[in-house]
């Protein structure tokens, strides 16, 4: 007996059903809201996993999830395919430099810094960089960086630090220097962070919406940037509700630059574009 050929998901639309199917399962395992529009996303993204599998259809996909993935394997795969990990070095770089001037105004108190969705490691990079030209290295030793995502194909990438030399063009001259190792030979065109950065950084896969976060204490700043826009706003109230409880009263949340907390001033307070600090007598106990 031949298989039935894989359908070309680039062009074929997705069916009602088969949409509604994938559209709760994915809120349900990452918080994403995928709108109608995104029909087309999700042929793309999952039919490259299909023609790995040899299914013929997104609901031969779908019962392969519920049925024959115990172990929630394939369930990961899917939600590295869905999500969205667009990012760079010093991406909207008034963020940095306002964290740079608030950790030299507070001085030498080691910095604990939460990077919620890290993708590829740019951002909690960055971030280190930011600490190491604010406090020098030897206050940066004591510094902690969580840098987690949900995505753990990027994290494994985050880890290693390795980017293409034009992903760093855009970082200043005297820190490309300082804290990147050119590749040579066969790695001609790469670049590495270095281990001192590296140190500093410490990547672990976490769900935002899961029940649990492997996450204790409170942090100076929390960067959950560019991605409360994938989640409805229930979702949203959630994760922010929860986040805060693990902000430093002094502490500040970023948000990404097409975001707000307008809806949130019960808890948070602006203190700068898509910056915010805990309200004074929120109770994020």
């Amino acid at each position: 007996m031949t298989a039935a050929p894989v359908r070309d998901f680039q062009t074929l639309e997705v069916t009602d059903e088969e949409f509604a199917l994938f559209q709760k399962l994915i809120h349900e395992q990452s918080g994403i809201h995928l709108k109608e529009t995104k029909r087309t996303l999700v042929a793309s993204r999952l039919g490259k996993r299909l023609r790995q599998l040899g299914l013929s259809s997104l609901l031969d996909y779908y019962r392969l999830l519920k049925t024959s993935d115990p172990r929630g394997e394939e369930l990961r795969r899917m939600i590295n395919c869905i999500t969205t990990n667009k990012t760079s070095f010093f991406r909207e770089d008034q963020h940095f430099t306002f964290l740079r001037d608030a950790l030299r105004a507070r001085g030498s108190r080691a910095a604990r810094i939460w990077s919620a969705a890290c993708s590829s490691g740019e951002e909690p990079y960055s971030i280190a960089m930011t600490i190491l030209e604010a406090l020098g290295e030897t206050a940066a030793r004591e510094a902690c960086i969580l840098a987690s995502d949900i995505d753990t194909d990027v994290l494994a990438a985050a880890a290693r630090g390795i980017y293409e030399e034009e992903g760093i063009q855009g970082v200043d001259a005297a820190l490309r220097r300082r804290y990147f190792l050119c590749g040579r030979r066969a790695y001609q065109g790469l670049v590495q962070v270095k281990p001192l950065l590296r140190r500093m950084v410490e990547f672990r896969q976490i769900n935002l919406i899961s029940g649990a976060w492997p996450v204790h204490g409170r942090f100076d700043a929390i960067f959950c940037r560019n991605v409360i826009i994938y989640f409805d706003r229930p979702t949203q109230e959630r994760l922010f509700e929860r986040l805060t409880r693990h902000l430093e009263p002094d502490g500040f949340l970023f948000v990404g630059h097409s975001e707000s907390l307008f809806w949130l001033t019960r808890l948070v307070r602006p203190v700068g574009h898509t910056i915010y600090r805990l309200r004074a007598g929120s109770d994020t106990t």
